[in-house]
């Protein structure tokens, strides 16, 4: 649960802003400056007196709740992001997003929604089981962040909040109708290839293919090929442009039907790609376009009614934030 300061009034006076920050610390500079502190320069001195003024105030409050540079920093923990590897526009992003979080953990809270038990211990065994790979043994061993069972919460809270959005029929075929474009597959080509740790090995492996056919092709994929598709022969699959790294969609996409390439070198390795076959342009037809219409639309829907929810929250609560108390200097969104 997130540490916050909880006060008896409604509404307090709220802070005195970052020039008054400033001033408190330059004061302080000012009282020691008879005496230097040792290895550290007046910028030095300065950041350090501001972050101490700043780290007892609240970056955000709403209704009788305060919430602080560690409450936000245990947020950033909990949803992975690394404070000190981030620029202040994206903390300045984050921060919006903990704030609208905050917003509708205080809602849920007011309307009795909690976790329970079972679902508490679903989600730490999925933690656990997540952590596995970085670990390597026992991701049950890694710490839980401040703050996941709040987050949690606030996931299932906007769950009830979207539970009920629907997409209909008819919406699945107006979107296809007005978004045909979108599902017009172009440039499309079946891909195969054989990959080789040297350039030597992919040179002898390009004079046996000489005046061969795709059987002996497949063959030698087979046998030779160190990429995932060898046992299929070296078939990669159906690729559009762009699905591809320029630099070899360049070389694959000028090819021939049933030709093969030269030596292309890669991070991978050393390739020899072969063009399958090509397709001409297709219009997928709506049955084969609808699982993806219903996704774009379900999601669009569920967006609109988390932030109408929202702006209702923001109306009626007493909330106001506090960037200029923020251990980075927050920047404003330009929407």
């Amino acid at each position: 649960m997130y540490a916050h300061k909880r006060t008896d009034e409604r509404r307090r006076t709220m802070g005195r802003g970052p020039a008054a920050a400033v001033m408190a610390a330059l004061a302080l500079l000012a009282v020691s400056a008879c005496g230097r502190d040792q290895g550290r320069d007046p910028v030095s001195r300065v950041a350090g007196l501001v972050q101490g003024t700043l780290r007892g105030r609240p970056i955000l409050r709403i209704e009788k709740s305060e919430f602080f540079n560690a409450d936000f920093r245990s947020y950033l923990e909990a949803t992975g992001a690394d404070a000190k590897g981030l620029p202040a526009e994206s903390l300045s992003r984050l921060y919006d997003r903990f704030v609208d979080e905050m917003i509708l953990l205080e809602s849920a809270r007011a309307r009795g929604i909690t976790l329970s038990e079972d679902e508490k211990k679903e989600y730490l065994a999925k933690l656990a089981v997540e952590a596995i790979p970085a670990g390597g043994s026992d991701g049950a061993a890694k710490a839980l962040p401040e703050g996941a069972f709040d987050r949690l919460l606030v996931e299932k809270y906007t769950f009830l909040i979207v539970r009920d959005v629907r997409v209909d029929a008819p919406e699945v075929l107006d979107y296809y109708e007005q978004h045909k474009k979108d599902f017009l597959h172009q440039g499309r080509a079946q891909v195969s290839q054989i990959l080789v740790d040297t350039e030597e090995k992919a040179v002898s492996v390009l004079r046996r293919l000489e005046r061969t056919g795709e059987p002996e092709f497949r063959k030698i994929a087979t046998e030779e090929s160190r990429g995932p598709e060898a046992a299929r022969g070296g078939v990669m699959g159906v690729f559009e442009q762009g699905d591809l790294p320029a630099d070899m969609e360049k070389v694959i996409f000028s090819l021939d039907e049933g030709r093969t390439s030269q030596v292309v070198e890669s991070s991978y390795g050393f390739h020899i790609f072969r063009l399958d076959r090509k397709y001409s342009p297709a219009l997928q037809s709506e049955a084969e376009a609808a699982p993806e219409i219903q996704q774009r639309i379900m999601a669009q829907k569920m967006k609109e009614a988390l932030a109408s929810h929202l702006g209702g929250l923001k109306d009626t609560l007493t909330w106001k934030p506090l960037p200029e108390n923020l251990f980075f200097s927050y920047q404003r969104s330009d929407e």
